[in-house]
């Protein structure tokens, strides 16, 4: 029988819903939206990567006192794995609750850029991403985005986090063959859009497999580089102001 989330916990993941939520919101709304405003697509994808990263890091920094500000599995299994023997991270059986809501709201925030935009809450979408050298670009994405966080919270430069993802998302999304979802969570609500930013039902296993690989490099290639965490930080802020917004 599974045990019912505690009264903190529940609070962490209305955070995290409410955040992947807002991201998905704004990754699939601004994609609409540049799709509708120019037939170019270099501004098409100038403006939807823009306002993309601007909002992962304005939510990250917002929500991250709460909850860690990871909207993203793959980030919560890293902070676990960062804080596992000394406990400063999410616990073991907590990252399913984290997952189910990541996804719920990324579902949810999908959903709500559709109707926003006058098309169906979710419509499969008919975008095909398939294709070795796109998941070598996921890949790279996500083992970088897991390097950026893991490296500068075992560092001890936890309160950089929010910028650097968000600066690294922009850049991902330019350089990388993938386009940078580097977000299984995120990956799984765009097949429900069949707009700009969605990607086939068919394509997501791929991208979600080659983000879970890039992820376990960018965790195991950040532990070489910067040893163990200097102040076991997985939050964008201390434990104990996170503790202060928790109750």
């Amino acid at each position: 029988m599974t045990t019912p989330p505690s009264p903190h916990l529940v609070r962490r993941l209305a955070a995290e819903a409410a955040g992947t939520t807002a991201l998905a919101a704004v990754v699939v709304g601004s994609g609409i939206r540049a799709a509708a405003l120019s037939p170019d697509g270099g501004v098409r994808f100038l403006a939807n990567v823009g306002a993309s990263a601007l909002a992962l890091a304005v939510l990250i920094e917002l929500l991250g006192p709460v909850s860690g500000g990871h909207f993203n599995p793959l980030v919560t299994a890293g902070a676990w794995w960062a804080g596992r023997r000394d406990g400063s991270g999410p616990a073991l059986h907590e990252l399913g609750w984290y997952a189910v809501a990541q996804t719920a709201g990324a579902v949810a925030g999908t959903g709500l850029a559709n109707v926003m935009f006058g098309r169906p809450f979710a419509e499969p979408s008919g975008h095909g991403r398939d294709g070795t050298a796109l998941w070598l670009g996921e890949a790279v994405a996500t083992g970088t985005l897991l390097l950026v966080v893991a490296g500068l919270s075992r560092s001890g430069r936890g309160r950089l986090v929010p910028a650097a993802a968000g600066l690294w998302a922009g850049a991902a999304c330019w350089a990388t063959s993938s386009g940078g979802f580097a977000n299984p969570a995120v990956t799984l609500g765009r097949a429900l859009t069949d707009s700009y930013t969605g990607i086939a039902p068919g394509s997501v296993p791929g991208f979600v497999l080659a983000q879970l690989a890039g992820a376990v490099a960018g965790v195991a290639l950040a532990a070489v580089l910067f040893g163990r965490s200097r102040a076991a930080r997985t939050t964008v802020v201390p434990d104990d102001a996170r503790d202060l917004v928790a109750g």
